[in-house]
């Protein structure tokens, strides 16, 4: 008797025992080249024709990754594909890292395997990384889709929250495109702006009022 009641109390520790906290949690934004909230009928006229550039940035709330602490510490990746972002890639894609310029040596090794990871094949093919100062601030409104990120003077992205019936054009608007990052948790919202002034990639790009960006926040546990 005795026996089943130790394993009934161990049962109910473990029901109702908290979810296991993050090992890593912060804020999260990208900007692309595409609408990601549109239409399939705008989407499908815009495939592989726009939307293979993207800029994503991570800023570090708390935590550590490969056992450095991260608090407070960025990173920026900056991705030219073949094809539009969100289908099949049909080649390989180039990516641009650029870490927090306040990393110390093992954070700044951190910072760039927390993009590689997050960042899944879009980040295999890193062509340069870099050290930049980066000012990223996410959530600054209500609806939590004000956001801004400023990478020094190679990259920016500003935006604001979608307006449900200013920003929709045939009605049958909608997250088309999923985010480009794992571990993310995010709303779509309007790029006021998003551009890149970098000369890894051979192209540069400054786009304005386009629904092309994600805002919110990533865990990764």
């Amino acid at each position: 008797m005795a026996r089943y009641l130790l394993l009934a109390f161990f049962a109910l520790v473990v029901a109702v025992a908290p979810a296991a906290a993050a090992d890593l949690t912060g804020q999260y934004i990208e900007a692309r080249t595409c609408d990601v909230y549109t239409a399939p009928c705008f989407a499908n006229a815009e495939m592989n024709l726009t939307g293979k550039n993207a800029v994503i940035g991570w800023r570090v709330d708390q935590g550590s990754f490969a056992d450095v602490k991260l608090d407070g510490l960025s990173v920026v990746a900056v991705v030219s594909a073949s094809d539009t972002l969100g289908l099949k890639q049909t080649g390989p894609g180039k990516a641009i890292i650029i870490v927090d310029e306040k990393a110390n040596a093992k954070q700044r090794d951190a910072l760039i395997r927390l993009a590689k990871r997050e960042g899944g094949e879009l980040a295999k093919n890193i062509i340069s990384i870099q050290s930049a100062p980066i000012e990223m601030s996410v959530g600054e409104c209500k609806d939590g889709g004000c956001a801004s990120l400023k990478v020094g003077k190679i990259a920016r992205i500003e935006t604001r929250c979608v307006d449900p019936h200013h920003d929709k054009v045939c009605g049958n608007e909608s997250a088309f495109y999923p985010p480009l990052a794992q571990d993310v948790k995010a709303t779509t919202a309007v790029a006021l702006e998003h551009s890149f002034q970098g000369k890894e990639l051979h192209e540069t790009w400054k786009d304005a009022e386009r629904r092309g960006a994600y805002v919110g926040s990533f865990a990764i546990r």
